[in-house]
């Protein structure tokens, strides 16, 4: 006997709703699978705030140099090292070279797909219940932009000319520190950071995310500098400046973590001594 159009409608209904459940709860229980990973994969407190302060302390070390390198910059603009430096990157050119260092700096170049992936990243650390670090992600890219702007109107550099080294990429404004350099060390120096201080080194996926960030980290300086957007002393100087504000940026959260901001109430069953 042909069913009524009716009944036939309300069965599919009730067929997509129960596909529509099924599919909810199997993403809730990834979801939780992963918080679960995170907070296995997490060190002790007191680790934490060890590994912290050393890279505190490290990061601020560049300051006083920071300042004598933009002094410098500011009265001599074109160094003959700077010269020597980028004709030394950009001695043997090739295809393969010359797309690998655009890839590198591609992020920095197009503000907002890279700040589509902060807030990705930032959304990540949130679900997995580290909620102050996911803050920390955002505020961070959020003020390292206008310093950098800010130190670049202040030192007011020039940036290299085709008359003394290859533009293979053409880019606007001032040049001393590099943007690229500093916006790449406030996020994936920051990823880096926690990756090293928060979780369990044996863990694949920990190594996999220090990894990718501190390659690009690394190879962004010198994809400014074969590229002719910057001088050596430009990206130098954005590295200097960047682990600065990493390291401010970490002691905050240090002081934030202590007091228990943005931490959950409810405390994950079996770690001890971790904070959530």
């Amino acid at each position: 006997m042909q069913k009524d159009p009716k009944e036939r409608g309300v069965e599919e209904n009730l067929h997509e709703d129960s596909i529509g459940h099924d599919i909810g709860e199997n993403v809730q229980q990834a979801i939780e699978q992963v918080q679960q990973e995170v907070t296995r994969s997490r060190e002790p407190w007191y680790r934490v705030s060890k590994r912290a302060r050393i890279l505190i302390g490290a990061y601020a070390i560049g300051f006083g140099l920071f300042i004598l390198l933009a002094w410098f910059v500011t009265i001599h603009p074109i160094l003959p090292v700077d010269i020597a430096i980028t004709h030394e990157f950009q001695e043997n050119k090739s295809p393969w070279l010359s797309s690998l260092m655009i890839a590198v700096s591609y992020l920095g170049s197009h503000f907002i797909i890279f700040t589509i992936l902060i807030l990705l990243t930032a959304s990540a650390f949130w679900i997995v219940r580290l909620r102050l670090e996911a803050v920390l992600i955002v505020a961070l890219s959020a003020i390292n932009a206008p310093l950098n702007v800010l130190i670049k109107l202040l030192v007011s550099r020039p940036r290299p000319t085709s008359k003394l080294v290859a533009i293979l990429q053409g880019a606007s404004g001032t040049s001393f520190p590099s943007g690229h350099v500093m916006s790449y060390v406030a996020f994936f120096g920051l990823l880096f950071s926690l990756s090293l201080i928060l979780f369990k080194w044996r863990r694949v996926w920990c190594y996999v995310l220090m990894t990718i960030s501190a390659l690009f980290v690394m190879l962004v300086g010198p994809s400014r500098i074969y590229l002719g957007d910057h001088w050596a002393s430009d990206v130098l100087g954005g590295y200097l400046f960047g682990s600065l504000l990493l390291g401010i940026s970490l002691w905050i959260y240090l002081k934030l973590k202590e007091r228990g901001v943005l931490a959950l109430k409810v405390k994950p069953k079996g770690e001890d001594g971790v904070m959530a």
